[in-house]
């Protein structure tokens, strides 16, 4: 099954951008993904494109008009179109791994990037818009939080990262942060690779890199181990 992304911005050429490139380039090259942009602004019913108007009530800026925007949508995604329909806000839900994940099973998703203000909360419920957040600060639109939504999607599509068992072993999958990784020279600047690494005991190695990732994850990450503690209790009740 192909991954069919939509994104409706009101700067499609921003796109591909570093979707282009590297591993999602070559798989949107490939064909193990598609990648479709759709202009707002050829919903607006002016002729000069507008698509936001003053928020009600009073207040700065301006608010993205939810019939426009609505528009949009039906279009790239006509009845039937069963893909996720997210919106990159920094009032959502936090990207994790686990969702990723989901998502790149999901056969595809349509992206809307925010602008302004935001958007009409009318347009959320009506069009049952999923707010996604790549983090707890503020873009000056969506776009660049699609792409690194798509980014991390795309590179878990079948097909596209050359050893599977890699994703596997990266930083989230396991609820930890990943272990150091080293290799030649085996001396740089007087440091050397630890000599577990070297040992050929690959149950000794495999017992150390779980001891760094615990390491490190405590060290910059400590909610991470409590919330891989939580669900290994409930998984246990």
């Amino acid at each position: 099954m192909i991954f069919r992304a939509t994104v409706l911005t009101i700067y499609p050429e921003m796109f591909p951008g570093p979707l282009g490139g590297a591993l999602a380039g070559r798989a949107l090259r490939d064909g193990l993904w598609t990648l479709d942009t759709v202009q707002i602004r050829d919903f607006a019913d002016d002729r000069h494109g507008s698509v936001d108007d003053t928020p009600a009530g009073g207040g700065p800026g301006m608010v993205m008009r939810a019939d426009i925007v609505a528009r949009a949508i039906d279009h790239a995604a006509p009845q039937g179109d069963t893909r996720k329909r997210l919106l990159m806000s920094p009032r959502g839900k936090p990207l994790t791994q686990a969702r990723v994940r989901e998502l790149s099973v999901s056969g595809g998703a349509i992206v809307l990037c925010g602008r302004f203000e935001g958007v009409d909360e009318r347009l959320i419920e009506t069009r049952d818009l999923e707010e996604v957040s790549i983090g707890d600060y503020v873009l000056s639109g969506g776009e660049i939080a699609a792409m690194v939504l798509l980014d991390a999607i795309v590179r878990l599509l079948p097909g596209v990262m050359g050893n599977s068992d890699s994703a596997q072993s990266e930083s989230f999958e396991s609820g930890l942060l990943e272990y150091p990784h080293y290799t030649r020279p085996q001396e740089f600047e007087g440091l050397t690779i630890p000599e577990i690494l070297r040992s050929g005991n690959h149950a000794a190695i495999d017992a150390w890199r779980l001891a760094e990732a615990r390491r490190i994850t405590a060290e910059r990450r400590p909610d991470l181990l409590e919330s891989r503690a939580g669900k290994k209790t409930r998984s246990d009740t």
